[in-house]
């Protein structure tokens, strides 16, 4: 068990990590989700040993560790510029942990699927098989904790949401501990057993993927989570409703189409709901799109709402 009690990380008196506490458990992979300032680095950089705590510990297997060299730690680290050696190639890259163990390189490059990479220069590699030679160079030395700092960052859309899938059987596969730092919303949520979501340095919520989603904390984390539909709620409070939970139907709120407009993964068509006075974003089917103008029905599923006090 990977343990985190009570973290503070601060920088000329300022505050970076704010009394974090976070277990991981053996082969579990938690991904700590926030925008770009939240801490999120800062602790993960702490907890490899990168950076000093100003106070709080951390513990590996029941053992403080929170004084342990980085290096002396026996865990993984992987960055978002993968920080390879131009000058070394695949095999240099990832034996350069393990002296050059040449059965620890080829069972690392095995593990993520780049076997005969070894004399490839890294001046040749793709985004994703770069970002699988630093994947492979972290897990040469055999760790049992992993920590990611948004790996696939610099990754175009389309690789990073194939190597997402990619990298959540590998870890579950590899049964290794892990912390996986991002600020993409869909990427955390695909790839976690857990998902953390920090803000200015403190835990705001801690839960599996569909919990965070259907039931954000509060308001500033719904908006996070890109939820667009926050209206009033019957006696106070916000209710959020998910993209799925709503859709255009044959009966239910009668509204006017005020815009239709292309998202990329579809359509989405934003109606005025005249009753409820509330404007929603709606999915819609490319093939039967509504006109601007057009009145039509919108059903909610009210088992995928909810509501929010703050």
């Amino acid at each position: 068990m990977l343990s985190v009690e009570d973290l503070v990380v601060a920088f000329d008196g300022t505050p970076a990590v704010d009394g974090v506490s976070l277990t991981v458990a053996p082969g579990e992979i938690v991904c700590v989700l926030g925008a770009s300032g939240s801490g999120k680095s800062t602790l993960l950089r702490a907890i490899a040993g990168l950076e000093r705590p100003t106070s709080g510990s951390v513990r590996w297997a029941g053992q403080d560790v929170t004084s342990v060299a980085a290096h002396e730690r026996g865990f993984g680290l992987v960055f978002q510029d993968f920080a390879l050696f131009p000058h070394r190639d695949v095999a240099g890259n990832v034996g350069f942990g393990v002296a050059g163990d040449v059965v620890r390189v080829a069972d690392a490059l095995s593990m993520v699927g780049l076997d005969g990479y070894d004399r490839r220069a890294v001046s040749t590699l793709s985004g994703g098989e770069a970002q699988r030679v630093a994947l492979a160079r972290a897990l040469a030395p055999r760790p049992e904790v992993l920590l990611l700092d948004e790996p696939l960052g610099s990754l175009d859309r389309p690789l990073r949401e194939r190597l997402t899938t990619e990298l959540r059987r590998l870890l579950h596969e590899l049964d290794v501990a892990a912390i996986h730092v991002t600020h993409d919303q869909q990427e955390a949520l695909a790839i976690a057993d857990r998902v953390v979501i920090l803000r200015a340095g403190r835990i705001v919520q801690d839960g599996t993927p569909v919990e965070v989603w259907r039931r954000p904390a509060d308001v500033e984390v719904a908006r996070f989570l890109g939820f667009s539909n926050l209206v009033p709620a019957p006696g106070g409070g916000v209710r959020v409703i998910p993209p799925d939970a709503v859709c255009l139907a044959i009966d239910g709120s009668a509204g006017v189409v005020r815009d239709v407009a292309f998202r990329g993964t579809g359509f989405t068509v934003t109606v005025e709901l005249a009753e409820e006075g509330w404007t929603l974003d709606v999915p819609a089917p490319a093939h039967a799109l509504p006109a601007v103008g057009a009145r039509v029905f919108v059903s909610i599923e009210d088992d995928l709402t909810t509501t929010l006090t703050s």
